[in-house]
């Protein structure tokens, strides 16, 4: 089963005083990436890079966290010129913007498409709102996100939750003036 909304707008229409208020907030995918992280491996005949231990790879506003990443890039970092074209992260994956947040296991980013595919017991929130698959693909230039249900079984804080291939989530509700 496929869910697609608006990226991270779990609370897509929100009744204001103003009318209404739509979260889609637009990714600034040209901005440069910064990253950090205990521990980096440059393999520049690869063109790639692995970083692992505390991994957090800043662009815009987004922030991407996990145990260990992989870097693909196209030039040399030897000739100065390296370009980031895919980010392949695992470990406890978040990636964060401001008020949005989705995790899973695992996370790859796509500089060059401009998308970023998480799998594995994906959990997308947005302040109360909640939704649950096991594969989430976000496409950064339109804002829609896509969340496709799975066999996925996780163990949280709050017990077992099986999803039985289907979507799960729960959406707040504004309330009203009494």
């Amino acid at each position: 089963m496929r869910f697609a909304i608006p990226l991270f707008a779990l609370a897509a229409v929100a009744v204001t005083a103003g009318g209404v208020a739509l979260a889609d907030s637009r990714h600034d995918s040209s901005a440069p990436i910064d990253f950090a992280a205990d521990h980096i491996e440059l393999q520049d005949k690869a063109n790639r890079a692995i970083l692992s231990g505390n991994v957090r790879i800043t662009q815009a506003e987004m922030v991407l966290t996990a145990a260990r990443v992989t870097v693909a890039y196209t030039g040399k970092v030897t000739s100065g010129s390296p370009q980031a074209s895919r980010i392949d992260a695992s470990g406890g994956v978040t990636v964060v913007r401001p008020d949005q947040r989705a995790s899973g296991s695992y996370g790859v980013y796509d500089v060059t498409r401009r998308t970023i595919i998480m799998l594995g017991g994906v959990k997308l929130t947005q302040g109360a709102n909640t939704v649950n698959g096991s594969r989430l693909t976000i496409n950064l230039d339109t804002g829609k996100a896509v969340i496709d249900g799975g066999g996925s079984v996780s163990s949280g804080p709050g017990g077992t939750t099986t999803s039985g291939g289907r979507v799960t989530g729960r959406f707040s509700v504004p309330k009203r003036d009494q």
